[in-house]
């Protein structure tokens, strides 16, 4: 009998402990599927086998679901607001910052906000945890090295101080890169470290289903320190906040309540 995508769902689980029923089904479906046909497979039954018997094939379809797309800076007036507004009132509260970055893909994010950190405090004084659930991604960003398209909202002056061109792509400082802690980490079903000041969590929500979104969000409302600051991507508003116990300060950026 041909497996149905749930039977593959069940063995993903059983075999990563990934659970793709969290994830918006039609979107992932529909993921799945290409890379299947891609392979050379004719339905998930074989796949799986491959997957089992294939690491690097494991890798592949790994990476392939958790979706990494990321660069510098992304959405730069929405980091105008944090170093001209929430970074200042923080650092004036409360000096060193718990920070952490969520589903940090291939390190960019973190990296960014180290860049932007360093306008306010030496590099000594700045670290960061950075977590994802895809093991090739953080083995990307420890590396720190990205292509040009990566660094288009980098202003010239942070580029010309901390990027050096290598073999057509350009390597992070590594000053930068000894303030991030990279650590693998899934959202779903993983512990999250606590009492926050701020926490980035963006362009991820929109994978989720709704249950787990609520799920989510209630986790990260625990992690964040009593007036923490949870910063969000461009298309992650939270419609209801207040359901979750978070407080509207600016666009993108919720305040625990």
């Amino acid at each position: 009998m041909c497996w149905t995508y749930e039977d593959f769902k069940k063995a993903i689980l059983e075999l990563t402990g990934i659970d793709l029923s969290s994830y918006k089904e039609k979107q992932m479906k529909r993921r799945i599927d290409s890379l299947i046909r891609r392979n050379g497979y004719e339905g998930y039954q074989p796949y799986y086998r491959a997957l089992v018997e294939d690491k690097k094939k494991l890798d592949q379809f790994l990476n392939y679901i958790t979706i990494n797309v990321s660069e510098f800076f992304r959405n730069p007036g929405q980091w105008a607001i944090l170093e001209k507004e929430i970074l200042p009132d923080l650092l004036e509260r409360y000096g060193n910052l718990k920070i952490w970055s969520a589903a940090c893909s291939t390190g960019e994010e973190p990296y960014s906000l180290v860049m932007l950190l360093a306008k306010f405090l030496p590099l000594e004084r700045i670290r960061i945890l950075a977590t994802d659930i895809d093991r090739e991604a953080l083995d990307k960003a420890r590396a720190g090295i990205y292509d040009a398209r990566s660094l288009q909202s980098v202003p010239q002056e942070l580029v010309n101080r901390y990027f050096k061109p290598f073999n057509g792509f350009f390597a992070i400082d590594s000053r930068i890169k000894a303030c991030v802690d990279f650590k693998r980490h899934d959202l779903l079903n993983d512990p999250f470290p606590d009492n926050c000041h701020l926490i980035l969590c963006r362009n991820v929500m929109i994978y989720f289903t709704e249950e787990a979104k609520v799920k989510i969000y209630g986790k990260l409302h625990d992690a964040l320190h009593q007036d923490g600051v949870l910063f969000v991507g461009s298309t992650e508003q939270i419609i209801i906040p207040q359901k979750y116990k978070f407080q509207p300060f600016k666009p993108f950026f919720y305040k625990r309540m």
